[in-house]
């Protein structure tokens, strides 16, 4: 088994595993979000129901939404909440109902991580970073590129790894 130290993080990959050759930049899925229409009930049901550990709650004004991260373990599934009626979350709950809302990778370094995608053609949302929750630099890219999955780069935060 190989590994890699990222931020002070000690990233595990399997024998014979390397990084993509398009995005070098990867470490792995960072978390997986899921809209809800009620943070409480959402966050009640993940982790009474299902047994996943509360972590942190943030406002994040600027996306127009509130976050509830859980654990399962050293995987984290994000909450998002629409705080208003002109957030995308907001008009992604319209739309499709609650459920997955998108994938988020954890990246040694956002900004070059939208340079790459953008050079492989990948359709992006984001063309900066831009500020994200628990202190993370985050992009989009567009679900074009991911078979109608919408992607988040992320760089910082919790870091890659559960914080358990």
């Amino acid at each position: 088994m190989g590994s890699v130290v990222v931020r002070g993080w000690t990233i595990l990959l399997p024998e014979g595993q390397m990084a993509s050759p398009i995005m070098p930049n990867i470490l792995g899925v960072d978390h997986i979000a899921i809209a809800v229409e009620d943070l409480d009930v959402a966050t009640r049901q993940w982790a009474d129901q299902l047994g996943l550990r509360e972590g942190a709650r943030e406002m994040v004004p600027e996306q127009g939404v509130e976050v509830q991260m859980m654990y399962a373990g050293a995987t984290r599934i994000e909450l998002v909440c629409p705080i208003h009626s002109t957030s995308p979350v907001r008009a992604f709950l319209d739309k499709r109902g609650p459920g997955l809302h998108h994938v988020a990778l954890a990246v040694e370094d956002c900004a070059a991580a939208i340079v790459e995608v953008k050079n492989s053609g990948a359709r992006l949302i984001d063309e900066q970073p831009r500020g994200g929750a628990h202190g993370t630099r985050i992009a989009f890219v567009h679900p074009a590129a991911s078979g109608g999955v919408l992607t988040e780069l992320v760089e910082g935060g919790e870091g890659f790894p559960s914080d358990s």
